[in-house]
């Protein structure tokens, strides 16, 4: 599986709304908040995990995450270790149901109905078979 663990700033901010601004700074770009503290460390996790995975699918290097004892943080702000697991987000881009419009003739469509037959799994049953695709790994073997 592939782990991170980078420094976040938790920034309130000085305009006295509640919340805080969440940025990665070796991650330009990572940035998210949230309406409290526990809000803004879980959009923290999900950010962090989003534009690592990103970061990865574009072939991009991954930089060493910065020691936290050497940051410089605003007044008023902390610095947190977010943990992401990259796996756990490809595995849920990657099994996200996709909706397919087919078409077939009605009196196939009608018997089939009859029948009860589950459309979506039939589907999904032919396409590994003509694939040859008994189970995800077999999937990624495919694909390189």
């Amino acid at each position: 599986m592939a782990k991170y663990i980078f420094p976040a700033i938790f920034d309130p901010g000085d305009d006295g709304s509640p919340g805080y601004t969440v940025t990665f700074p070796n991650l330009p770009g990572c940035i998210t908040e949230g309406k409290d503290l526990k809000e803004a460390m879980a959009m923290a996790k999900d950010a962090l995990a989003g534009f690592l995975y990103g970061m990865e699918e574009d072939g991009e290097n991954i930089p060493a995450p910065s020691d936290p004892g050497e940051m410089e943080i605003p007044p008023g702000a902390f610095i947190a270790l977010v943990e992401a697991w990259t796996d756990i987000v490809r595995d849920e881009i990657e099994n996200k149901a996709i909706k397919k419009t087919l078409t077939i003739p009605k009196w196939l469509n009608d018997i089939a109905e009859r029948e009860k037959v589950n459309f979506s799994h039939l589907l999904q049953t032919s396409l590994k078979q003509y694939l040859g695709i008994h189970d995800y790994h077999q999937r990624i073997k495919k694909q390189s």
